[in-house]
């Protein structure tokens, strides 16, 4: 996969048509019936992979099914192609050569193009994860979930902590991938952060079962001339629980792509 990270981002986006994520959360309580998880993510990635950007695995999903699931994790790259990216979404950050683990895991066996990560532990523990300038990682910095504030809105001299993260983390690397995972469902602090770091690359969830305002975020994107792959999960892959799942998938996505223009 020649070509810096920042390069295929664009190049992704543009073949798509739209800055479209589909994340890859296989529950098996949501599968339809007398359908395997191998043969269910196939059908959605091979009904979608024209269409969309990128694809967003959620680890733990994979994990939750043992071997069998790693298995499967390694087996993305080989079927949604070359075209569009892996997110390999992990939200991870440990001790530096813990770190190196994961990215020789993510990076080399799975193949992924970036990963997500926390930044508790500061950006010289990450550096294993942004040293190749093919590969990405995104940092949480406002996240979509109910009752992150407590933890991201603390202040910190005189700002929110979210806000200190994106000034951090646009610093970190000397390559141009490194980006920041931003709630579509925290409007304000997605206004906030593209004051700051409107250059990064920017992951953004919510707006699919979550409901964020994904027109708004795609606006203010345009208006302050910053580039977000919106990623939606669950209301795409289960947008049909019966024999028509992979195709009810691919017409959410095109529904996505007129809302999110280009």
């Amino acid at each position: 996969m020649p070509g810096s990270f920042r390069d295929r981002w664009f190049e992704c986006i543009a073949r798509a048509g739209a800055p479209l994520c589909v994340g890859l959360d296989p529950d098996p309580a949501l599968l339809p019936r007398s359908v395997g998880v191998r043969a269910f993510l196939g059908k959605i990635i091979e009904a979608t992979r024209d269409i969309v950007a990128a694809y967003k695995p959620n680890l733990a999903f994979f994990e939750a099914y043992g071997s069998e699931g790693w298995d499967i994790l390694e087996s993305l790259r080989r079927i949604a192609g070359s075209e569009v990216l892996l997110i390999a979404d992990g939200k991870l950050g440990d001790v530096a050569h813990t770190n190196e683990a994961y990215a020789r895991a993510l990076f080399g066996r799975v193949q992924a193009d970036a990963v997500t990560v926390q930044p508790y532990l500061g950006g010289r523990a990450l550096e294993p994860f942004f040293r190749d300038p093919e590969r990405g990682m995104f940092v949480l910095c406002a996240t979509s979930n109910p009752g992150a504030e407590e933890i991201q809105s603390l202040d910190v001299h005189g700002e929110p902590l979210y806000l200190n993260i994106a000034r951090q983390a646009r610093t970190w690397s000397p390559h141009p991938n490194v980006g920041l995972v931003l709630g579509t469902t925290k409007p304000d602090a997605l206004a906030k952060v593209l004051e700051v770091a409107h250059d990064l690359p920017l992951l953004l969830p919510g707006g699919g079962a979550q409901g964020g305002n994904t027109q708004s975020a795609s606006l203010l994107l345009k208006s302050k001339g910053a580039s977000g792959l919106f990623n939606f999960s669950r209301s795409v892959i289960y947008a049909s629980s019966g024999p028509d799942f992979a195709e009810a998938s691919r017409r959410e996505c095109e529904r996505l792509k007129h809302m999110i223009g280009h």
